[in-house]
């Protein structure tokens, strides 16, 4: 270990000496000793956990995800639960609620939690096998668990896991509740501090309980009666759509099925070889229904059987991507933002024909998703709020409405294909997305029309409005300090004019723009109402920058859109 500094050799040293880390963690360090540039990566930093909680490679290492890097985040959070707890003077004992999707090691971390919170006096509440992310959120609230776990790494290369948490309401937590979170996991100073017991004291002392069939059935007789025109499909109407199905190796084969099924959808094809839970998802170069290549199984089997829509979830199955035939007859995949305006006016139309839409309806979305939802949504008198990118903030919202009074939340979404309609859980959810958007094309179908005829009918009514996300990865160390370089030099030298356009208005979000909390966001807004925001993300090492634009016809947009692109990217790979 002669060629890494001693700090980091000093690190290595700890783990090798540590009576509570395992031989086989220790092995595989030593594994090591002839990879110096591996070492520093594993031991740089403490794997960080963010406001989103714990994402990283899997691996020894204190940069790495593994079950002490698990373990003492859950003696932080342990301390949050039992405080929250103890200063809500609730009755009982705290319990928290988790889940796990069908990554590797995804298992084993989810019990290391639970064991955990048994070893601090806390009930977790434990699935005995994967689960979705939405039906987490769901299952926090509906248990009146005190928080929640989800391992999961969305949709990450498989060599990924992560490890979030939620507060008593369902959500992720917002920085405020982060903050408390990392310095109580900051006090772990060693992994002899985390308290744990063995399954079977966990067992025996009622601290760990199994989850199963009851919150199943409940979590989809929820997500079904979120239906807005049930009385058309009472009719038949969804068995005449041909649907094409593809879990993406994840968790939400049965739960999609199940409520599609019990509303009456009954041509539902299943991508046969991406059904099965798979760690490595072996079919895609990554489970993103954000990406074309995630849909090509799909789209052939959709062209062997006719399919009206093809979707897709990504393996924790928060996520939810459409693809609908075009004029043409070929599958086009819808972005974040055209499904989301396609739900927004969906949903909106039917309370509105049922006379079902509420007075202080509300519609909520981030600062980068499209504004051609907000434009319908405000086409039929409700309310449009912004947020901060993160579906924590939209769950905030959602409390904040609960609490008040002052509106009713209908909707929220964000352009990375996060949906979520009814008030059950407080994360994004593609099990109802899935299930509206199925709706949406039954109830289409029955007028004559695609979801694609929707859209353009939408972008005629409304204004041509298209977007882009252009990403840049930066792995390690010198991508962390690339990414903070770039912001600082679009900070310090903000263009005037981009694409032959002026600059109206740059919004700086490390400012606390608006009441939001500070995060590291710049938007530029140009006098034709076109947009681009550049944002590092929060779960990986990449810098992302969104494009919209709007125009009077599609040729219009598309040129706009091009010409902005280019420009701006050209100065971030300089």
């Amino acid at each position: 270990m002669s060629e890494i500094n001693q700090t980091i050799q000093d690190k290595v040293q700890a783990w090798l000496q540590d009576a509570s880390i395992d031989e086989e963690t220790k092995q595989e360090l030593r594994s090591l000793d002839s990879s110096p540039a591996e070492l520093e990566d594993r031991f740089y930093r403490d794997l960080e956990f963010g406001t989103g909680g714990l994402r990283g490679v899997i691996g020894a290492g204190s940069n790495r995800i593994n079950r002490y890097t698990v373990g003492k985040a859950t003696q932080g959070f342990a301390q949050y639960i039992l405080d929250v707890h103890s200063k809500s003077q609730a009755e009982g004992q705290p319990s928290v609620v988790i889940a796990h999707d069908s990554r590797h090691f995804s298992p084993e971390f989810a019990l290391e939690a639970a064991l955990v919170l048994a070893g601090n006096g806390i009930t977790a509440k434990l699935f005995r096998s994967l689960r979705p992310t939405p039906q987490l959120s769901f299952s926090v609230r509906s248990l009146k668990a005190t928080g929640g776990i989800v391992i999961t790494a969305s949709h990450n290369p498989p060599e990924y896991n992560g490890y979030k948490v939620y507060n008593a309401s369902g959500g992720q937590l917002v920085p405020h509740e982060a903050e408390e979170v990392i310095d109580l996991i900051q006090q772990v100073s060693s992994f002899a501090q985390v308290k744990r017991l063995t399954q079977e004291e966990a067992e025996a002392k009622g601290l760990l309980v199994w989850l199963g069939d009851a919150e199943d059935e409940a979590f989809v007789d929820t997500v079904a009666a979120t239906s807005v025109n049930p009385e058309m499909l009472a009719s038949g109407a969804g068995k005449d759509v041909v649907i094409v199905y593809t879990p993406l190796h994840g968790t939400g084969n049965i739960p999609v099925r199940r409520v599609l099924d019990k509303l009456g959808f009954t041509q539902v094809h299943i991508v046969a070889e991406q059904e099965q839970p798979d760690a490595e998802f072996s079919t895609v170069k990554s489970p993103n229904p954000e990406e074309r290549e995630a849909f090509t199984l799909a789209i052939e089997l959709g062209k062997k059987v006719g399919a009206d829509l093809l979707m897709g979830t990504d393996p924790d199955a928060d996520r939810m991507g459409a693809v609908v035939k075009d004029a043409d007859g070929e599958y086009q995949i819808l972005t974040g933002n055209q499904s989301g305006s396609i739900l927004v006016h969906y949903l909106l139309s039917q309370l509105e024909a049922s006379g079902k839409l509420p007075a202080n309806g509300a519609v909520v979305k981030t600062i980068v998703t499209s504004e051609l939802g907000a434009v319908i949504a405000r086409h039929y008198g409700v309310s449009v709020f912004n947020t901060l990118t993160g579906f924590k903030y939209i769950g905030e919202m959602m409390n904040q409405f609960e609490q008040s009074g002052d509106h009713t939340f209908l909707f929220g979404y964000e352009e990375s294909y996060g949906y979520l309609a009814g008030n059950y859980a407080r994360d994004k959810d593609a099990i109802v997305a899935s299930t509206l958007i199925a709706e949406a094309a039954a109830y289409y179908k029955t007028q004559g029309k695609t979801l694609f005829d929707v859209l353009e009918e939408l972008y005629q009514q409304f204004g041509y409005y298209r977007e882009s996300l252009v990403s840049r990865t930066l792995k390690g160390k010198d991508g962390v300090a690339k990414i903070q370089s770039l912001m600082t030099d679009w900070r310090d030298h903000a263009p005037q004019e981009v694409a032959g356009i002026k600059v109206k208005e740059i919004e700086d979000y490390s400012k606390g723009l608006y009441g939001f909390p500070k995060e590291n966001v710049l938007k530029f807004i140009l006098e034709d109402g076109s947009w681009f925001c550049l944002r590092p993300s929060g779960t990986e090492p990449k810098i992302k920058v969104y494009f919209a634009v709007q125009g009077s016809s599609n040729e219009e947009s598309l040129s706009t859109l091009g010409k902005l692109q280019d420009e701006v990217m050209a100065r971030v790979d300089a």
